[in-house]
């Protein structure tokens, strides 16, 4: 029997985060695995599914066209990006991008996204801006064109008829909630601030800049009062909280003995800053729900979320996944006072 932690702020919306691997040789296949386990994500009650970009690698490149995808095979299920880094995307067409998956979904869509340069830029820059690397604004510039573009702000002159064609001086469609969606990740306090004081909603994750301390759950809670101390709604403005956790309720022998073995492996990062940013790891929280639970509110952020994407390991196979979920849904979420929707 699990104990449901005290607490003032049960858990409101529960949804996962997947990277969607694949083999090379055999794409298709780790794309349809995604898709089902998205309408398997519905089946449990999930509130979210969401994706992150892979670019040269093998995993989701475009997760847009996933969720054009997804939006018709699933009805209730909102689907984000955690996050689309920007610097890779022309502002105005991702959002004529987002808004048509938006409409396709009946207003299900929850980008995310981020700003900086590109990972590995100095090996991609060439690729994907042949002529003006070094001229492209990778600052928060780049997301004001977005927002401005989702909002439905003028970009063009004015409207016009053409002989038979009408113009817009609008990203169209315009889809009205799209706006109120939008997602900023961000791992430092610069980050928080930024999105609170634009309205966005604010996503931070398993990793988050050493700043101003060498402890991660007080790093992120200072990440959160920031943004909602400068956002107009503030306390209730929303924070959604993504760190990796592998509940093993129902996990066979085998699977257990891969959970822990993956995160025993990716312990030592988290023992210190890493890099010239000073990045810090969380650690992977594996155990049964009750355990996992007790782990969770034990963290100073955690307890002032009422938001969830748990990323998913990236290297497990399809029926991990799915025990992974359906524990989530039907042991851990319940644990933390979460109820599946309708």
């Amino acid at each position: 029997m699990i104990v449901v932690p005290t607490t003032d702020k049960p858990l409101r919306k529960l949804g996962f985060l997947t990277i969607g691997l694949f083999d090379e040789a055999d794409p298709a296949a780790g794309h349809e695995s995604t898709l089902q386990i998205i309408e398997l994500g519905e089946r449990l009650g999930f509130d979210s599914a969401w994706l992150r970009h892979r670019h040269f690698q093998f995993g989701i490149s475009s997760p847009v066209a996933v969720m054009a995808a997804a939006s018709q095979r699933t009805s209730r299920i909102e689907m984000g990006t955690a996050v689309t880094p920007l610097g890779w995307e022309n502002p105005v067409r991702l959002a004529e991008d987002w808004a048509t998956v938006d409409v396709l979904s009946g207003g299900r869509l929850n980008p995310g996204i981020s700003v900086g340069p590109p990972m590995r830029w100095d090996t991609v820059k060439d690729a994907l801006y042949p002529d003006t690397a070094e001229t492209e604004d990778l600052s928060y510039g780049r997301v004001e064109r977005l927002l401005a573009a989702v909002r439905g702000d003028e970009l063009t002159d004015g409207t016009s008829i053409e002989g038979f064609e009408a113009y817009s001086n609008r990203v169209q469609p315009h889809s009205p909630g799209l706006a109120s969606r939008l997602w900023y990740g961000g791992a430092g306090l610069k980050s928080a601030t930024w999105a609170g004081e634009h309205r966005m909603n604010f996503l931070t994750s398993s990793v988050v800049r050493a700043e101003e301390s060498e402890d991660f759950a007080e790093i992120q809670l200072s990440h959160v009062r920031a943004f909602r101390a400068a956002h107009p709604d503030g306390d209730a403005a929303r924070v959604s909280q993504g760190l990796v956790v592998i509940p093993t309720d129902s996990a066979t022998p085998e699977q257990v003995a891969t959970y822990r073995a993956f995160a025993e492996k990716r312990l030592p990062r988290t023992a210190q800053p890493l890099g010239p940013q000073r990045m810090l790891f969380a650690p992977d929280i594996v155990g049964t729900s009750e355990e996992i639970a007790e782990r969770l509110y034990a963290q100073a952020a955690f307890r002032e979320i009422d938001e969830v994407a748990f990323a998913l390991p990236f290297t497990f196979a399809h029926d991990d996944y799915v025990q992974i979920l359906t524990d989530m849904a039907t042991r851990l979420g319940p644990a933390l006072g979460w109820k599946p929707a309708r």
